[in-house]
């Protein structure tokens, strides 16, 4: 990769721009300015979800941008209270009305239903992906995956579905690298996409990660990720800061060392979103 608009390929041979522009916790207003500036300054890859509150804060940034829908790889999310197949018809059709678009890119079911809730967890998942499939193969979808599920929560999923999902989007950084989440689902072909890869701000305070990124010369942010995309994941950069949005853009003129990448690797866990998709609440 070399620059913000390369691309990792999807399993159906559609192309994904290699960094991502987050939006999760931006504010109405700050996700339409955060978004037009960061489509200005080269990125072509938005992601953002129904559960955030900002569809149409983000639809109208891309508007205001002036860059062509379709050059915009979009994605958004299903919540967890539109679980079910025609929940999930009628959310996607209020996710198309928000973002004022006729398509969506990428469409992810946000969190596994899971057995500490449901009792029908999995027919609630299979339901919601079949409702995935059919928006798919209708062509208002053009990639579709999933969101925070662990190997046990995809194998039900995945002795069941006709279409394998194409992305697995998890939290990823150092100190939580979830090994066994990303193996099961490479196995099958998905593209990781690392959400929060800063740690929720976290990483940028660590020592360990200052020192080794100032032997680069660039912000532990950057470090960051750089790291995950050596990595061969995709990771969703988030910033209402312009400066701080251009600069997270700059990750493709310089390269990790082995040791380094290494010595990352083996960071012990020091912070992250405590979310855990067997316990939350939501």
């Amino acid at each position: 990769m070399k620059k913000v608009t390369d691309s990792f390929v999807l399993s159906n041979g559609i192309l994904i721009p290699c960094l991502g522009f987050g939006t999760w916790q931006s504010p109405p207003d700050e996700a339409a300015s955060s978004v037009r500036h960061a489509l200005l300054s080269g990125y072509r890859h938005i992601d953002t979800a129904a559960q955030y509150g900002n569809e149409p804060d983000v639809g109208r940034g891309i508007r205001e941008s002036g860059v062509p829908r379709e050059e915009i790889f979009l994605t958004t999310k299903l919540w967890n209270d539109e679980r079910g197949y025609e929940t999930t018809l009628r959310a996607f059709e209020r996710s198309l009305k928000n973002l004022e678009t006729d398509y969506i890119d990428l469409y992810l079911i946000h969190w596994p239903a899971t057995p500490h809730r449901f009792e029908n967890w999995q027919e609630l998942n299979l339901g919601t992906w079949r409702a995935f499939e059919k928006l798919y193969k209708e062509g208002r979808i053009r990639a579709i995956g999933i969101s925070n599920f662990m190997p046990h929560h995809m194998k039900p999923l995945l002795d069941a579905c006709e279409i394998v999902p194409m992305v697995n989007q998890i939290e990823i950084h150092p100190g939580m690298l979830q090994p066994e989440t990303v193996k099961a689902s490479q196995e099958q072909g998905m593209l990781i996409e690392a959400w929060s890869p800063l740690g929720t701000g976290r990483m940028l305070k660590n020592e360990t990660l200052m020192q080794i990124a100032s032997k680069y010369n660039v912000s532990t942010a950057q470090l960051c990720l750089r790291y995950a995309l050596q990595h061969g994941y995709l990771p969703l950069a988030k910033s209402v800061t312009p400066s701080r949005i251009d600069e997270n853009m700059k990750i493709f003129d310089f390269e990790i060392s082995a040791e380094d990448m290494a010595f990352i690797d083996a960071m012990p866990y020091f912070g992250g979103s405590g979310f855990d998709p067997d316990k939350v609440d939501f």
